[in-house]
């Protein structure tokens, strides 16, 4: 070694080192790693996916310092790489000579690529055969993970992403910077089975027919998915690919939140749908997704709608005849007939038209009010508290509506003095009692 081996950095030595000072740990923590490997995804909780995460990050942080001082100390004891420099590009081939034959002599610098090229391809080939085992181990941790459960892709993602990042920016060719590249492509194509393994639990949901629906499971996956990536991918070199992911996954779950609610038998379309979109539009509300605000903008629409379509449909049964009548009279302006000749049709003039106010006194409202009540709070599911947001946008409508009545008798039956049988504060007062009173 010509008195150089006093600088050289052994590779036993190094081995020995790390071994010495992970030894322990590894040793306690394989078998925490085994127990994983017995449980399900469903008894798994953040701190054991965090547990995952920290095994994982410890033998990256053991094998790149290794593999980087074996290629170190095989470039020096074996004197390659020892003379990088950086070459000028090659010289274009020279002009024929006068008597056209070509010229002999190769440029200098293609021969100091050539030796360059070489010696690299020695210390990745002494590299491979001295760790040819790491990839295949690699491998083999990440599937266990992907096993125990597929969401520890994201924290495989994120921190081989960063290790094969870091490799690149030390040497780009080296033989660590090429396994964990490939290893890269494995953890990437997992969390891609991860994605389209969601979606397909989505697809294949199924339903109670016998007990109201609530907030679907994919909702809620997809909740907890979103949380997860949130924590892990803050700040992360693979943000890309997780933007990716939210779309696909939200547009699933948009989809098949309607399938749902088209199938349903025992809870109303609408309400599946205000209350599903409500929760999705919180989630994505709370988390601040830059880029599914268009997918909050769109949950909150559908759950505005919805919220209003059931009102609505459910208000026409406290009041169905009256609703009934004033439509009639609405039919008859459609068709020409002007307002204030109504009231000289047959079957909407003013004998009819109090007959009907009289079928709803306030105490009959009030009692329509309160089955109403009774069977919104049967549609809606508990989690998602909406009974009171339902209750007060009820009140809105049927006030409304109320205004509506009054605007058409006053139009219609001028001068006739019929009014509706319990005023505006009547109706305040019954929305009121029956809310407390349950």
């Amino acid at each position: 070694l010509h008195g150089s081996s006093g600088k050289l950095t052994g590779s036993t030595s190094s081995l020995n080192k790390l071994t010495v000072q992970g030894s322990n740990s590894r040793r306690s923590q394989s078998s925490s790693l085994l127990d994983m490997g017995n449980m399900s995804a469903s008894d798994l909780d953040v701190a054991d996916r965090t547990k995952f995460d920290k095994i994982f990050e410890q033998v990256l942080s053991e094998l790149e310092p290794l593999c980087l001082a074996e290629q170190d100390f095989i470039s020096k004891f074996f004197k390659l790489q020892q003379h990088q420099t950086v070459m000028p590009p090659l010289a274009q081939p020279e002009t024929e000579e006068l008597d056209g034959s070509m010229p002999s002599r190769i440029p200098p610098q293609a021969d100091q690529r050539y030796a360059l090229s070489s010696e690299k391809d020695t210390v990745r080939l002494m590299m491979n055969k001295i760790f040819q085992s790491i990839e295949p181990e690699l491998n083999s941790l990440i599937a266990l993970g992907d096993k125990i459960d597929s969401f520890h892709s994201l924290y495989m993602l994120v921190k081989m992403s960063h290790h094969v990042w870091t490799a690149e920016n030390v040497d780009p060719a080296s033989f660590l910077s090429t396994t964990l590249g490939n290893v890269l492509v494995t953890v990437k194509r997992n969390f891609d089975k991860c994605i389209s393994g969601q979606i397909r639990q989505m697809e294949e949901v199924k339903i109670s027919k016998k007990s109201k629906v609530g907030i679907l499971p994919f909702v809620t996956g997809f909740e907890e998915f979103a949380e997860l990536a949130e924590t892990i991918f803050r700040n992360a070199e693979r943000r890309g690919d997780l933007d990716k992911a939210y779309v696909k996954l939200i547009r699933a779950v948009f989809m098949n939140v309607e399938k749902v609610a088209n199938e349903s038998q025992k809870t109303p379309r609408d309400v599946v749908m205000m209350e599903n979109f409500h929760h999705i539009f919180s989630t994505l509300s709370r988390l601040k997704i830059s880029c599914l605000d268009a997918e909050r903008r769109e949950a909150k629409h559908k759950y505005t709608d919805h919220l209003q379509s059931y009102v609505i449909n459910s208000l026409g049964q406290p009041l169905e005849k009256l609703n009934h009548f004033f439509e009639g009279v609405e039919a008859r302006v459609a068709q020409g007939v002007r307002e204030e000749e109504v009231s000289y049709q047959l079957a909407f003039n003013k004998q009819e038209l109090r007959k009907v106010i009289k079928e709803y006194p306030g105490k009959e409202v009030k009692k329509g009010l309160d089955n109403l009540y009774r069977k919104v709070d049967k549609h809606l599911c508990e989690e998602e508290s909406l009974l009171q947001v339902v209750w007060h946008s009820t009140q809105d409508e049927f006030i409304r509506q109320y205004k509506h009545f009054e605007g058409l008798i006053g139009r219609c039956y001028p001068g006739s003095g019929i009014t509706m049988e319990f005023t505006i504060q009547d109706m305040l007062e019954y929305f009121s009692s029956i809310a407390q009173s349950h």
